[in-house]
């Protein structure tokens, strides 16, 4: 039984569908626990870039058994969490650095909470190519946003500033990729530790 509800910071790019996907589940996990999940958006380019890792896509290109399951826990994961929505983006990879700094720009502007479900499902449940300027304006603006405003905040200099600000305090904390979660002090990695999350809390 769960005796306490806690906050979880949840680390995330848009060009992630495991961050997707955790984000998904993570929507039962606060239904049954009342977890609150704090959604925090950094560029995982840089991530890569400062740890030295690499994609998954990248990492295991050569091993085509590896890719193949992958595939295969995707489907597994998408199945068992009922994410029938989901489709993978034909842009992909996509290059989201505009739509992360437009992340940046809509948590100034306090409409960080209705900007990220907007882009999530553009790009993993419409196939919307976000890494377009105008393709991005146009889902924030049906989302109720002021799109045009948004975009044109990515070209703030403050807001290139606070994007590799957040990326770096990720990495600072213990992040290699994403989406990385924590829990208090305890970091998680994966859309496949979320069962993890929910245990934690439980056992609480």
């Amino acid at each position: 039984m769960v005796t306490q509800n806690l906050d979880l910071d949840f680390y995330y790019d848009f060009g992630s569908p495991n961050a997707y996907f955790a984000w998904k589940a993570l929507e039962g996990v606060s239904e049954r626990t009342g977890l609150n999940v704090i959604m925090h958006p950094v560029l995982i380019g840089g991530i890569f870039k400062s740890t030295g890792n690499q994609p998954p896509w990248q990492a295991f290109g050569n091993v085509p058994n590896k890719m193949k399951y992958m595939q295969l826990e995707i489907q597994r994961f998408i199945k068992g969490h009922d994410l029938t929505n989901f489709k993978f983006n034909s842009a992909f990879p996509v290059n989201t650095l505009l739509s992360m700094r437009a992340a940046i720009a809509a948590q100034e502007a306090g409409v960080h909470e209705v900007f990220y479900p907007a882009i999530f499902k553009a790009i993993w449940e419409d196939d919307k190519n976000i890494s377009q300027p105008d393709i991005l304006a146009a889902v924030l603006t049906e989302a109720g946003l002021d799109g045009q405003a948004l975009v044109a905040a990515t070209q703030d200099p403050t807001v290139k500033q606070s994007l590799m600000e957040a990326t770096q305090a990720c990495v600072d904390r213990g992040a290699f990729g994403l989406p990385t979660f924590f829990l208090g002090d305890e970091m998680y990695f994966g859309k496949d530790r979320v069962w993890q999350i929910e245990q934690a809390l439980k056992t609480a």
